[in-house]
């Protein structure tokens, strides 16, 4: 097969421990292959950063395995091509599978260019995007809230939804303050709040 990226490196990214695997590509045409372990703290990933760079490398591939790729793909995004590669489509043959074998069977595939990279938004698309994810997550848990609230609420007999459209509004908010400071409220103050 027709070689695409002479110098390149095949990832394999754990939580504590990244293997790569540099393939290179002499002037007499021989491939020397080097395989290094690293750390995933950030200082680990600046040491692979300045190995790559010494290597000459110009394109990085990995598998895009839970969140433990994201922080190796945020330092080395701007300096290399970063090729992000779906685990289910880069799978190796069956058998003794090690780290130091996935990640030459990675480098191999991206030096003749079989990875197929998934999509990987800008950096700012990415940091809206967990923008958003939790600003959804935390309005699902004050729903969720609201109605463990409203639920305790009914089981004591307090039937404030029959009284308030909205009892975490302006007049149910006040009611609940009632409640709280009095332990009961007057029919004539449910009035004057509604």
């Amino acid at each position: 097969m027709e070689v695409l990226y002479p110098q390149c490196v095949g990832m394999d990214v754990h939580q504590e421990t990244i293997v790569a695997c540099a393939l290179i590509t002499g002037e007499d045409g021989r491939v020397e292959s080097e395989t290094r372990t690293f750390g995933t703290m950030t200082k680990d990933l600046f040491e692979l950063l300045k190995w790559l760079e010494a290597k000459s490398i110009s394109h990085v591939a990995m598998e895009s395995t839970g969140i433990y790729w994201k922080p190796v793909y945020n330092i080395l995004e701007g300096y290399f091509d970063m090729t992000l590669a779906n685990a289910h489509r880069i799978k190796n043959v069956p058998g003794r599978k090690t780290d130091v074998s996935d990640a030459e069977w990675i480098a191999k595939l991206l030096r003749v260019g079989l990875i197929e990279p998934s999509f990987v938004p800008c950096e700012d698309l990415r940091e809206l995007r967990d923008l958003c994810r939790l600003r959804k997550k935390r309005i699902g848990n004050l729903t969720a809230e609201k109605n463990r609230i409203q639920k305790y609420l009914e089981m004591s007999n307090v039937k404030l939804g029959t009284v308030a459209t909205d009892i975490f509004g302006v007049s149910g908010r006040n009611l609940l303050e009632k409640l709280i400071t009095k332990g009961y409220v007057d029919a004539d103050d449910v009035d004057e709040s509604v």
